[in-house]
């Protein structure tokens, strides 16, 4: 039997609908889709449930991050932790399965230890169209770089700890996990004899400063460096001496919404770093932190002060101390069940978390 493992956080739910449709079409019944929703709000995650029970081979498990970096790593490794298939597949919830997916991936799991798949992009104008499979055109094809959708035996995947849960955002996720199990002596084979996933176009807002969810402005960009030089060290097991597949609770959650301890800040220099450099790394209480940028009038006139060698203060921008306060809670704070939001009008920055074992 094989495990399909989605991933989702407030997308169209009619693409969703066409994706499980594909599924509902397969010539081979033997799999079950493990749909892991991290963190959308109430408006989007319960019309999700909805869907997936409607679904007879859909889980549908709901993770508390809504306040969260998006963190596919770790929603992908919630549906390994609980996995109990010989075969997983990481997919995309935005694709079309071709009819036959499933009974191919059953024959390429006897040929091959791990094969991901060249996926079909479609238009926009083609996605809307509301076509099946073998309906829609793609526009272009993908190459071997694109290595999002994988079959893994199960207990491979397992064994390098799956994901490396340090990826946020976006990017390199997939590709690190296929370098570290070549690092690991396995085979990686990359089938193209025929379109088996078509990708659905739709919008990337969720990406950018516009959404309403943590975002960090060059993750992609460190993701990517992070990757190159994990790979140049032959690094094969990730998340080494770190809980991963990690599930927050209820009563985690319940404790994050109590009145915490609040600490007030402004963006002064040196506020700014004793709390990203010392406070927050060691943190073992539960904490709501404020951070307000001081106006732009008062900021000149201690930048005036410094041109004339006055005594003056230095202060870091909010994009600044929006970024480095999410590396931070990368690296130190990664299993803390946290919410995290910037406004970006306002010039505000408000952090609750509760640092993991705490609640």
């Amino acid at each position: 039997m094989l495990t399909i493992a989605l991933t989702y956080r407030n997308r169209d739910l009619a693409i969703v609908n066409r994706c499980f449709k594909s599924l509902k079409a397969q010539t081979n019944s033997n799999f079950k889709v493990v749909v892991v929703d991290y963190g959308s709000t109430p408006e989007y995650s319960q019309e999700l449930e909805k869907l997936c029970n409607s679904y007879t081979f859909i889980n549908y498990i709901f993770v508390h991050a809504e306040g969260q970096l998006w963190n596919k790593s770790r929603a992908i490794n919630i549906a390994l932790k609980q996995c109990d298939t010989p075969l997983f597949c990481v997919a995309d919830i935005d694709l079309l399965f071709h009819p036959e997916f499933i009974d191919r991936s059953f024959q390429l799991s006897k040929d091959y230890q791990v094969t991901y798949f060249q996926t079909g992009f479609l238009t926009k104008e083609t996605t809307s169209e509301n076509l099946n499979f073998t309906e829609s055109e793609p526009h272009f094809l993908s190459t071997n770089e694109v290595t999002g959708i994988t079959l893994y035996p199960t207990e491979i995947l397992k064994s390098i700890n799956g994901y490396d849960e340090f990826f946020h955002g976006w990017g390199a996720e997939d590709t690190d996990v296929h370098l570290r199990l070549k690092n690991a002596g396995y085979k990686v084979h990359f089938y193209d004899k025929r379109v088996l996933v078509k990708h659905q176009w739709h919008p990337k807002a969720y990406r950018t400063k516009a959404s309403s969810y943590p975002f960090h402005t060059g993750l992609e960009g460190i993701n990517h460096e992070y990757m190159l030089q994990r790979n140049q060290q032959r690094v094969s097991i990730a998340n080494s001496g770190v809980a991963w597949g990690v599930l927050p609770t209820n009563k985690q959650l319940q404790e994050l919404k109590k009145d915490l301890p609040i600490l007030e800040l402004t963006n002064r220099t040196q506020d700014i770093d004793a709390f990203l450099v010392g406070v927050l790394p060691q943190l073992k209480t539960a904490l709501k932190v404020k951070i307000r940028c001081v106006p732009k009038k008062m900021a000149a006139e201690q930048f005036l002060k410094q041109l004339l060698g006055k005594k003056s203060f230095k202060f870091h921008s909010l994009e600044y101390i929006n970024n480095t306060c999410l590396e931070m809670l990368i690296v130190n704070q990664r299993l803390a069940l946290y919410d995290f939001k910037t406004d970006w009008e306002k010039q505000t920055i408000t952090l609750s978390i509760i640092p993991y074992g705490q609640a």
